[in-house]
């Protein structure tokens, strides 16, 4: 058997990976599931909520305040109050991710709806549309980039906060990120938990960026102007 001890932290590193490859696969794809499932969720219920706060402008400040209350509460101690309700497990790390993910869906959707032009909404009702159909042809397609923008921050928040959800048994990177931390020498197995996670939120990053840049009708119409 191999001494470690003799080894440099970037061996031990790459030791690491070539006995657990498969353990860390493994811990990476619940890592990411926990984070998407919760992200989700919040869209469900923030796009909405969003949306019905835009059209009764007098619910904004009460509903963005109270996301911005739950925002403020630090993620292991709202963890360990739904913790009481939900116990151990996945489903409490969903429920905090759901919870802390609610605030920047909403408030993209409500600017972005906010924001659009209102001689665009004018002219659909003028063409006979109904309020439904202003919000499906309108309004969501002009504020799909900023609403993906919000999305886009609350994933990247979830993956940071699934990874504390190893200290209640969820699984994830963050067991990895524990077991270093207790090693006597545990900078390498750290990093083999860390290194992982960082990489996920980057790649959620770039990929929601590449989406939110897509999405955009302003750039949209500067590709068309190209193209004419």
């Amino acid at each position: 058997m191999e001494d470690l001890s003799q080894l440099s932290t970037w061996e031990q590193f790459t030791y690491y990976f070539r006995e657990n490859g498969l353990y860390v696969l493994d811990l990476f794809t619940t890592h990411f599931l926990i984070s998407i499932y919760g992200v989700l969720l919040a869209c469900i219920v923030g796009i909405p909520l969003g949306i019905f706060i835009a059209k009764n402008s007098k619910l904004a400040t009460p509903v963005i305040t109270l996301a911005n209350i739950i925002q403020t509460i630090p993620a292991l101690a709202l963890m360990a109050m739904i913790m009481l309700v939900l116990g151990l497990g996945q489903t409490t790390v969903i429920a905090t991710v759901f919870l802390y993910s609610l605030l920047p869906i909403i408030k993209n959707t409500y600017t972005g709806i906010m924001t659009i032009d209102r001689s665009l909404t004018d002219a659909g009702r003028g063409m006979g549309m109904t309020r439904q159909q202003v919000l499906y042809m309108i309004e969501l397609p002009l504020s799909l980039s900023i609403i993906i923008t919000g999305i886009r921050i609350a994933l990247v928040i979830a993956i940071g906060i699934t990874a504390i959800g190893a200290f209640i048994g969820a699984g994830g990177l963050g067991d990895i990120i524990i077991r270093g931390t207790n090693a006597t020498d545990g900078t390498a197995i750290i990093l083999a938990g860390a290194i992982p996670t960082a990489i996920m939120a980057i790649i959620v990053d770039v990929g929601l960026g590449w989406l939110e840049r897509r999405f955009d009708p302003m750039k949209r119409q500067q590709r068309l102007k190209k193209v004419v």
